[in-house]
């Protein structure tokens, strides 16, 4: 891991209500929640930046949708009081927002993403901040997917496309790791 300039800012990607509702069913990683928490309760605990991302999508039939019933942060990660909120209407957290300048404002050079899914958002934000120059530690348990279809039809299953993003993003734009060890390492 490269040495960062302060505490490692922790990202919580997408983890809104929205998540929940059927079309996000099947996930390859139902206890994800669980391993964002602990990571949240880490950075807490030790006072260390977390960040959260907040999808507002323009969609009406979204679930994501800004003005629908569950555009908001899951109430288990929800902000405390100092914990910038970033809201992103793309796909990826560095695209017309202020995320950039928010990692910068904390000397950030490296970063930890935690959240859904890791097949959209998740992996456009890796690319996006792995071009900028940010290290992106990636814990495979604190992020999910749900199956594929493909417009002719072949499907793939969550698990399959959770650890084929997972293993296209390790090492050329982000550090694969585990909740476990991320504690254990970032003290």
């Amino acid at each position: 891991m490269t040495e960062p300039i302060g505490p490692v800012p922790l990202i919580v990607l997408d983890v809104q209500d929205a998540i929940d509702q059927p079309v996000w069913a099947d996930k390859s990683n139902p206890d994800y929640l669980a391993s964002i928490l602990r990571l949240v309760a880490h950075w807490r605990e030790r006072g260390w930046p977390v960040i959260h991302v907040k999808h507002d999508e323009a969609t009406p039939s979204s679930t994501y949708h800004t003005h629908g019933p569950w555009n908001g942060i899951k109430a288990e990660v929800a902000p405390v009081p100092g914990e910038p909120v970033v809201v992103k209407h793309q796909n990826c957290a560095f695209i017309d927002t202020d995320l950039d300048a928010v990692l910068k404002r904390l000397g950030a050079a490296c970063f930890v993403m935690t959240g859904v899914v890791i097949h959209n958002s998740m992996d456009a934000t890796a690319r996006a901040g792995k071009a900028l120059g940010y290290t992106i530690l990636l814990p495979s348990d604190a992020t999910t997917a749900v199956p594929v279809v493909a417009r002719d039809g072949q499907s793939w299953d969550a698990r399959t496309v959770h650890d084929l993003t997972l293993a296209i993003l390790d090492g050329e734009y982000a550090q694969v790791t585990d909740t476990d060890a991320l504690i254990a390492e970032i003290r």
